[in-house]
């Protein structure tokens, strides 16, 4: 018998508020696409003075694009291990959700790209000969606070460099202390483990899915792949952790939200192989 509970007055049973929490854990992720663009955006404006080309749009706006194509191949993980049947799983049907899941693939694997590129960027960094306020006075300066947050270098914040060791991009016109920067390639370098360690938990979780579909995927493969991408969460676990102390709470935020909604994918997914094995 399944267990009712009421939510506003309106019974409900405890599956009911299991897809009601999945599907906002996802809801809350799509949102975070616009957050990111936001906060890119402000970055990009400071970073790309000059304007942002073709080129360079990719790492100026890299966590949006990023957090866009996850969304979409999270989408497209639902709908082949949960909401579609396997019979609908052929022909046109899965030729779409592929052809959606390699457009994903290949922003992914350009996002981490920059995330590689931006953490190499900021091995580039100059010492500062002229001091804070002189470089104030000769305008079109601006201040690095930390990660993606940049302000312009005036008279009336200059002072807070004085006595400092002043770094600055060899590319742009923002500078500041080497500790702050020191941070930040810190955490340009989580960037590039936690995008590494995502790309091999969707190549698993993929070839899974195959496996599933041809009714290969066995108990003991089962488990051998549990155990790896086990470690790669463990791992991204980590990197939320770090950004929970040393990141910003939206990077941190957004860490949290996807292991939740791939615990879910993994979820289906072994209840997916466990029903086919039960046949």
């Amino acid at each position: 018998m399944t267990e009712v509970v009421s939510l506003a007055g309106i019974p409900v049973n405890r599956y009911t508020l299991f897809k009601l929490f999945k599907y906002t854990v996802y809801c809350l992720l799509t949102y975070n696409v616009y957050a990111f663009f936001v906060e890119n955006h402000a970055a990009a404006s400071t970073v790309f003075a000059d304007g942002i080309s073709f080129g360079k749009i990719i790492e100026a706006y890299n966590d949006s694009i990023d957090t866009l194509a996850w969304v979409l191949l999270l989408v497209v993980f639902e709908l082949e291990t949960w909401v579609l049947s396997d019979a609908r799983l052929k022909g046109s049907t899965k030729w779409l959700l592929n052809g959606i899941s390699a457009f994903c693939y290949v922003f992914i694997t350009y996002s981490f790209y920059g995330y590689l590129s931006e953490m190499v960027s900021l091995t580039h960094l100059l010492p500062v000969t002229d001091s804070a306020c002189d470089l104030a006075a000769s305008g079109g300066w601006s201040m690095v606070l930390e990660q993606d947050d940049y302000t312009a270098l005036t008279a009336a914040n200059c002072g807070s460099l004085a006595d400092v060791h002043l770094l600055r991009l060899a590319d742009a016109q923002i500078v500041g202390d080497a500790s702050v920067w020191r941070e930040i390639q810190w955490l340009a370098w989580v960037d590039v483990i936690n995008a590494g360690a995502w790309l091999l938990v969707v190549a698993i979780l993929a070839f899974d899915v195959w496996l599933q579909l041809r009714h290969e995927l066995s108990d003991a493969i089962m488990r051998y792949s549990q155990i790896v991408k086990g470690l790669l969460y463990s791992t991204l676990l980590v990197c939320a952790i770090y950004w929970g102390f040393n990141g910003s709470f939206l990077d941190f935020w957004d860490a949290f939200l996807w292991l939740v909604a791939f615990f879910f994918i993994e979820m289906n997914l072994f209840e997916w192989q466990a029903e086919t094995s039960a046949e």
